[in-house]
């Protein structure tokens, strides 16, 4: 599986940070029982089984999420970043659970002996995830059932779980502008295809620029930086820009220059947007003007009725 390597590296980046692996679970994943999770909860162990994976992707990654009152629970996420959709995914997933639970048997067993061969023994549950944000729509089986000949006569025999899908595609700009997160910002540059000569601020909703729900932690300003700027050179973004842009968004210098530019942008946008309303107006006037005059009304009539000036009711009038 090709991956872009900016992109790579920066959800590495990103799923690395326990704060933001955090994130990803609460915005993205409609699991209550990981609604609570914080940031120490989670451990990561991707570098003990990354070896152990035959494609070796270094964006892979297996975290184990501590649950209160609950036995260990393993979450895998595999981030696909390539518009050709894996279809061995269901397969590779497998693949992994199979790995990680043959560790974890390991492990209990190196605790106690035979632990694993007792009747009262339960592995753990691994939620396998696929994090896709290719541009074609999603076509591979989530269930390995399905990916498997003569499924219908052999499926009691066959292993039938799914992963979970998380396509970037199905979330427009203001869902995640309604996340308010560090990650949300990263999500809708990700989103991006490339730089058309126009500003970023131009691409962001309105009222994500309003309102600043963004906030980010001082401890991530570093590490937003160096994602935010990987993403945006890889879409040819000017570095002016990019580096005003991460200024901002970090707490950094530079404020009161962006700061200009987005008073700028909302400026121009109430302009158009009351310029609209505007002709909106003087359209449906006009239509009115033309309607009551056709009903048999004079023009200083009609005039007084639409707010528009007699020369004008009069001219429609003689059309």
């Amino acid at each position: 599986m090709a991956i872009h390597n900016a992109k790579d590296n920066s959800f590495k980046l990103i799923l690395g940070n326990h704060q933001l692996f955090v994130e990803f679970l609460r915005d993205y994943l409609n699991i209550e029982l990981l609604k609570d999770v914080q940031p120490e909860d989670i451990e990561d162990m991707s570098e003990r089984f990354l070896p152990l994976f035959q494609d070796n992707q270094d964006s892979d990654t297996v975290k184990r999420i501590n649950l209160k009152g609950e036995p260990p629970f393993f979450v895998i996420a595999l981030l696909e970043y390539e518009s050709k959709v894996n279809f061995r995914s269901s397969f590779k997933m497998l693949q992994y659970i199979c790995l990680i639970l043959d560790n974890y048997e390991k492990e209990i067993n190196k605790e106690q002996e035979g632990a694993s061969a007792k009747k009262g023994f339960r592995y753990p549950p691994v939620l396998p995830i696929v994090f896709y944000d290719g541009t074609d729509p999603w076509t591979a089986e989530l269930n390995f059932l399905d990916r498997t000949a003569l499924n219908q006569v052999f499926q009691k025999y066959i292993p039938k779980f799914e992963y979970l899908l998380v396509d970037l595609n199905r979330y427009a700009p203001e869902d995640l502008v309604r996340f308010g997160d560090a990650l949300s910002l990263i999500m809708l540059i990700d989103k991006l295809e490339t730089w058309d000569g126009e500003s970023l601020l131009s691409k962001i909703p309105p009222d994500y620029l309003e309102r600043m729900a963004l906030k980010i932690p001082k401890e991530l300003t570093r590490l937003i930086t160096d994602v935010m700027s990987t993403l945006l050179n890889r879409l040819k973004f000017p570095k002016e820009e990019t580096r005003i842009v991460t200024n901002y968004f970090t707490g950094k210098e530079e404020r009161g220059m962006f700061e200009h530019v987005v008073e700028k942008v909302l400026e121009d946008r109430r302009r158009a947007r009351e310029e609209g309303e505007r002709v909106g107006k003087e359209e449906k006037a006009l239509e009115d003007a033309r309607n009551f005059l056709g009903m048999g009304l004079s023009p200083e009539q009609v005039a007084k009725g639409t707010g528009l000036d007699l020369a004008t009711v009069k001219n429609i009038s003689s059309q």
